[in-house]
């Protein structure tokens, strides 16, 4: 790779862009979701690059970097596409219930699996593999719900948002310190209404800065407070993600707020004009991040796991566990169909970070890194096929009960 010149290097970022807008196209056209053919591209040139004689190395920092820059900007564009309404309550009640039960109930049985599997592994280390296991990705979850109909795509983006920021904060508490106490555990649950708290004057801070700066660099000013923002919180153990989603939630939904003094001062169409720019920007900037981040990635999974037994077994029992649950979960308690929201249970960018972020007081030494790759490529290939087979069924009339002056007409109903 050291032989390659400027321009040669110039020509392979561009053009694995171009790529990823062309996979972006193929994804609504055919429901593959573009996150999988970005992987699929990382792993084909990692081969190519193998049979060409080329040796490279991927510093564990620079996706670490990618994912938690990318981590940023995606919970920051779900805020920005989210709408906050009254008739919409029971829609964020009943995601934020699934995100938290099935994360809870998931982290749990993969933990009891892998004790099962590993013994002489501690059940507390088994609980944060389980957990970075059971995390649903935003990442992929996003650019991929275009096809549904609105209330399951809202469905769908506000559970994988809850699932990141919840299973973040679990994996955050459960990685902070070597014993749990009841301080712990009080500083834990006491953060998330300081954390509240905060991102009330950080929104207002951000706002302020948008719209009163006459200067033309705004955005990606914001940007880099907001991960300072993230970084600071992270080190007070905050749930700063709480932050930027709210953030993204209350320059979208500025209509909601009444307080006459801040309408006088930050007026509507001044919100709403940021707030259109923001979204083009976010969805840019996340584009471009996610690019490199699951291309690089791609780049670093090497398919010889798939020849070790004992990672396709731990992995299916996994990945079966994980999709069980989900539809027992759905089956009893949930009121929408089981279609296709059953198949969407990708992991990918938060389950990539927080593996490599695992304390090495932590780590099991027998878990074997091809499992990790196993169920995020075997998790995605089950969303691709429940996108592929969902489709809209044209509701059937009886047309005896159509008269013959009115034209035959029918709106489609989502299933």
């Amino acid at each position: 790779m050291e032989n390659l010149s400027t321009y040669s290097l110039l020509f392979i970022f561009c053009g694995l862009i171009i790529l990823s807008y062309l996979f972006s196209v193929i994804n609504r056209v055919t429901r593959i979701p573009s996150v999988l053919l970005l992987l699929g591209t990382g792993m084909l040139l990692r081969y190519l690059s193998e049979w060409m004689g080329w040796s490279f190395e991927i510093p564990p920092a620079l996706v670490e970097l990618l994912g938690t820059i990318g981590l940023i900007m995606i919970v920051l564009e779900a805020g920005l596409d989210l709408e906050v309404m009254r008739e919409k309550i029971p829609l964020i009640r009943s995601s934020f219930a699934s995100a938290i039960i099935i994360l809870l109930v998931s982290a749990l049985s993969v933990a009891g699996i892998l004790q099962w599997w590993l013994p002489d592994a501690p059940f507390v280390n088994c609980v944060v593999y389980a957990i970075v296991l059971s995390i649903v990705s935003s990442a992929i979850v996003l650019p991929s719900v275009s096809h549904l109909n609105h209330e399951k795509r809202e469905f769908l983006v506000y559970e994988a948002s809850f699932s990141d920021i919840l299973g973040i904060m679990a994996f955050n508490f459960l990685t902070a310190g070597q014993v749990i106490t009841t301080q712990s555990v009080s500083w834990f649950l006491g953060s998330i209404p300081v954390a509240v708290v905060l991102s009330v004057g950080v929104c207002f801070a951000l706002m302020l800065l948008l719209i009163k700066n006459r200067i033309n660099i705004k955005f990606f000013l914001v940007f880099a407070m907001l991960i300072v923002i993230y970084v600071g919180g992270k080190m007070m153990n905050l749930p700063s993600l709480i932050t930027i989603l709210m953030f993204g939630l209350v320059v979208n939904n500025w209509e909601l707020v009444r307080w006459k003094p801040l309408k006088t001062y930050f007026s509507d169409d001044n919100v709403n004009e940021v707030a259109t720019l923001l979204k083009s920007i976010t969805a840019e900037s996340s584009f471009l991040i996610r690019t490199f981040f699951f291309i690089i990635f791609g780049l670093s999974i090497d398919l010889v796991f798939l020849e070790n037994k004992d990672v396709l077994m731990l992995g299916s029992v996994i990945v079966l566990a994980l999709l069980a649950l989900r539809y027992v979960y759905l089956r009893i308690l949930h009121k929408y169909t089981l279609f296709p929201e059953l198949f969407y249970i990708p992991r990918g960018l938060i389950t990539v970070l927080l593996f490599y972020k695992i304390p090495e007081w932590q780590k099991i030494d027998t878990f074997h890194e091809g499992v990790l790759f196993f169920v995020i490529l075997s998790t995605g290939i089950i969303m691709m096929i429940g996108a592929l087979f969902f489709h809209d069924r044209p509701v059937e009339i009886d047309k005896t009960l159509i008269s013959e002056d009115e034209p035959a007409y029918s709106e489609p109903e989502q299933q």
